[in-house]
């Protein structure tokens, strides 16, 4: 299991929002909301539905949600200049893919290529779509991402980034998400 935040301080209605519909939705919740609705999330039959150039966003960061400091990272990862720009997708099966990020920087790159797989949650052990970043043309800090992600409603993807040294359990650093519906 991974390292995981302390209790957010955010009002307990918005810690019962039971189904976030938008990236806004989840970009108001702290890092404690946001795993509460990635426990609630499932793994769709196929990873075709994740197919495509999604409108994905950076959420919350372990540490740093609530006031201030998470206004400011909220608006930031909103911004049009914002360096990353999302995750593309393409699946070679139901069971496993391939997909690549987009950032924005020196006119629109796609770096750090990653493969896809449902494979157990460093969160909770329930089945997820895991990003593995384990390929040769990575630099070894990337290889070292676990991404995860589950579906909280059709299209809408939220899920994970950690820390996985193999040492200790993988350590969560963020949260972020991806629409393919927006």
């Amino acid at each position: 299991m991974i390292e995981t935040a302390t209790a957010s301080s955010r009002p307990a209605a918005q810690a019962s929002m039971s189904a976030p519909r938008t990236l806004d939705d989840l970009a108001a919740l702290g890092v404690a909301e946001l795993e509460a609705v990635y426990r609630r999330g499932t793994v769709p039959a196929s990873l075709r539905a994740l197919d495509g150039n999604p409108v994905c966003r950076m959420l919350s960061i372990r540490g740093l949600d609530g006031g201030g400091r998470a206004r400011t990272i909220a608006a930031l990862a909103r911004a049009s200049w914002f360096p990353w720009a999302g995750k593309s997708f393409a699946a070679q099966s139901d069971a496993a893919g391939n997909g690549i990020n987009r950032v924005r920087l020196a006119g629109g790159k796609r770096w750090f290529p990653f493969t896809t797989r449902v494979e157990p949650s460093a969160i909770d052990g329930a089945p997820c779509i895991l990003l593995d970043y384990r390929h040769a043309v990575n630099p070894k800090p990337i290889q070292m991402i676990r991404d995860e992600l589950r579906e909280v409603r059709p299209g809408l993807f939220l899920g994970p980034a950690m820390l996985d040294t193999g040492k200790s359990p993988a350590r969560l650093i963020l949260f972020f998400a991806c629409d393919l519906a927006n």
